[in-house]
């Protein structure tokens, strides 16, 4: 046989070992009780038998590898009784038949318990990942930059192992200017999942319109009473649920920031060059999207403006971040902690934020929470007059 041969064959023969048995470490102990037992009973007297001993052997390979480790060791297994019995001239005994055979049983119950483990895992793993996709199609990650606007998020559901709670976020880009909506539904986890589709999709299918920010908020308030009424069991239902959400309209062309709060937390707005945090109180809120019935629709939402130049940053937030409390009941002190950092460009202002708001909490999340920072960046305009400058100089 030649080298290459050798070689081929030995790389074959690992492959074929790794599949069959994908957790050396967790093996090594039944693979040694295998070993062992066999060469114990050549120095044990007479009276002393460990051979039952290797049932364990199968059973731990059963707990922590799949099938065919299993079938394996339970071979090995047998074959180990086999040598003990040779050892010991008993190999036709009564009492090595009888552990032979409950053996083999056992070894048997333990390949089709740990088969069909592995089969209900694989479809947990599937579903899994459809579930993980479909979130993923829900609450689709921000860009990081969109038109002049450098962009950062965090998002955290109360539920473990789930992408998608109560909280929401979006962009949309138009012609001009790029927007954004920040929302929290009323209840937290996966129980909120379908309200928080209805507000993204309205918001999704109407926000790259080159529509004024009333218009666009009055059809995401229509889209989501109509929504709420579809999926509401009850007229009682309905009237609990509801959404709080601020919707954002940042032109490109002019240094301000348009708003429209439906009840929800007011922005921070960071200016870096003074290092100062504004809390973006609005004059005229509306009430939370889905419970505008019996008003005239684009006459609530009324936009406040405010000053928004080029390396401002907008922090947006939901209340899982600010009501997040410490061991002692007290709440997360954003804007304080925001104030600290005001020189944080977007992405590591929300890794620092996030990483202190778990450290306040200890680490226990009590409610979903979404964090968004907005940087203005230089626009079209200002790139125009960037390039002038640059030129006369």
């Amino acid at each position: 046989m030649s080298t290459a041969t050798s070689t081929t064959s030995s790389a074959a023969l690992l492959r074929v070992l790794r599949r069959v048995m994908p957790h050396p470490p967790w093996l090594l102990g039944p693979v040694l009780m295998i070993v062992a037992i066999p060469v114990a009973d050549a120095f044990l007297p007479p009276d002393i038998h460990l051979a039952h001993l290797l049932t364990v052997a199968t059973a731990v390979t059963a707990v922590g590898a799949g099938w065919r480790a299993t079938a394996l060791v339970g071979l090995a297994a047998l074959l180990s009784l086999t040598a003990a019995g040779l050892e010991r001239h008993t190999l036709t005994s009564e009492s090595v038949v009888v552990e032979g055979c409950a053996l083999a049983a056992v070894s048997v119950i333990l390949v089709l318990f740990a088969h069909l483990r592995d089969r209900h895992e694989r479809a947990l793993l599937r579903a899994r990942s459809v579930s993980d996709t479909a979130q993923r199609v829900v609450l689709r990650p921000l860009p990081e930059r969109a038109g002049p606007v450098q962009l950062a998020s965090e998002y955290r559901s109360a539920d473990a192992d789930t992408h998608v709670g109560g909280d929401l976020y979006a962009s949309a880009r138009t012609p001009n200017s790029t927007r954004l909506i920040i929302g929290d539904v009323r209840g937290k986890g996966l129980a909120s999942i379908s309200d928080t589709a209805i507000v993204l999709g309205a918001f999704r299918s109407a926000a790259h319109r080159e529509i004024p920010l009333p218009e666009l908020v009055s059809y995401v308030e229509d889209a989501v009473r109509w929504g709420l009424a579809e999926f509401s069991p009850s007229e009682a239902d309905l009237a609990e649920r509801f959404v709080t959400a601020v919707i954002v309209d940042i032109p490109d062309d002019e240094p301000v920031v348009h708003l429209v709060s439906c009840g929800h937390p007011p922005p921070l707005l960071v200016r870096p060059s003074r290092g100062t945090v504004t809390t973006l109180q609005v004059a005229e809120p509306a009430p939370p999207l889905g419970l505008a019935v019996g008003r005239p629709s684009v006459g609530t939402y009324v936009p406040a403006t405010f000053p928004f130049r080029e390396g401002d940053r907008l922090v947006l937030y939901t209340d899982g971040v600010t009501e997040a409390r410490d061991p002692d009941g007290r709440f997360y002190p954003l804007a304080e902690r925001v104030a600290v950092r005001a020189d944080h460009e977007p992405g590591p202002l929300v890794d620092a934020i996030t990483a202190d708001l778990r450290q306040h909490t200890g680490g226990r999340l009590g409610d979903d929470l979404a964090l968004v920072v907005a940087q203005r960046g230089p626009g079209p305009t200002g790139g125009r007059q960037a390039r002038s400058a640059n030129a006369a100089g």
